[in-house]
């Protein structure tokens, strides 16, 4: 009898620009603490560093790394070829940017199969090697970062909603069908909606963590928060089922910040005639600003422990993650996502 944890394993890399992080990526993976068979899959989209030839490397070095062209460059289409190149029961799906702690793989197939899922995920642990990154790893901890999310901040183990990357059996991609090419970002929201749908169990094990190094310039942060916000928008046209409050905080907060901002301009023009009614509306606007500086304060104070300048770099990456991402999903929720990239990324 197969046992779980000697079933073989395929893992899945859409790749793109990540040549100073694909080999850690893949060591990491090969050098997983697993018995089973191993393979992993590399979609090599349409980089314009030296992504081509470390992979390339790669696969000359160790027979267990495979090559598949992506020439769109997406993330969804590169997960499907992928997965359609690989041969293994269970399918895991890994990131460039990330590292997988040494027992990620068993843990989660044994997961998988211990509470019967189809989906198990678990903590995306952001880290970072120079200050602005470790910086934005810390942002990404906290709870006013990126909205909490189970996977940044932990949860108890149980039944969610979606998954980070993601450990399948390979048969839900037959019974459910692929990632949702049209979606840019949010697909493996998408896909756990239909896991959902379809009636299997999507898990959270918070045992399971994968180092992941986020955007090192606030110039790439920012075009990573507005893409994601542009997408999660869309998803919100698409399936209102989708949409949290959580989602409505960075919107409001743009809007009355940007309120404030223009109460405090205009309010040393205004005559001592000026109605009552009108003075209070912009004496109440005028906290709005004040009030998000103040959160962005204790919510560097409060975070992580850093260094004295990563926590002044800090005060800049909340407003970076938050004002684009706001402004993004206004623009997805109302004119959809339109083909929008992360132009941190590519051009």
């Amino acid at each position: 009898m197969t046992l779980p944890q000697d079933l073989a394993v395929s893992y899945v890399m859409p790749v793109l620009n990540e040549a100073d992080y694909l080999r850690f990526a893949v060591s990491s993976v090969l050098g997983q603490d697993y018995p089973g068979e191993k393979e992993i899959v590399l979609a090599l989209g349409p980089s314009s560093d030296a992504t081509d030839i470390v992979a390339a490397q790669l696969a000359a070095e160790d027979a267990r790394v495979k090559l598949v062209h992506n020439p769109q460059g997406r993330t969804p289409i590169g997960l499907n070829l992928a997965i359609k190149v690989s041969k293994f029961p269970i399918v895991i799906r890994v990131d460039a940017h990330s590292e997988l702690a040494p027992t990620y793989t068993a843990r989660g197939v044994e997961t998988l199969f211990r509470v019967d899922a189809h989906d198990v995920g678990g903590l995306m642990d952001a880290q970072g090697k120079n200050p602005l990154q470790r910086a934005v790893a810390a942002a990404y901890h906290s709870p006013w970062g990126l909205g909490g999310a189970a996977y940044h901040s932990g949860a108890p183990e149980g039944p969610a909603e979606s998954a980070y990357l993601g450990i399948f059996r390979r048969e839900v991609f037959d019974e459910v069908g692929y990632y949702d090419e049209s979606l840019h970002r949010a697909q493996d929201w998408e896909l756990c909606l239909r896991i959902r749908q379809a009636g299997h169990k999507v898990w959270f094990d918070p045992e399971l963590q994968t180092a992941y190094f986020p955007r090192d310039r606030y110039k790439a942060l920012a075009a990573q928060s507005y893409a994601s916000g542009v997408w999660r928008g869309e998803l919100s046209r698409r399936y209102p089922d989708g949409k949290s409050i959580r989602h409505d905080l960075p919107p409001l907060m743009v809007v009355g910040t940007s309120l404030g901002v223009m109460a405090w301009v205009l309010d040393p023009w205004l005559t001592s005639q000026a109605p009552t009614g009108i003075r209070m509306a912009l004496n109440m606007l005028k906290l709005a600003p004040v009030g998000y500086a103040g959160l962005v304060i204790y919510a560097t104070i409060t975070g992580k422990r850093t260094t004295l300048k990563e926590r002044f770099l800090m005060l800049g990456v909340f407003p970076t993650i938050h004002f684009p991402w706001g402004v993004g999903f206004v623009k997805g929720r109302i004119r959809g996502a339109q083909g929008t990239l992360d132009k941190g990324r590519v051009s």
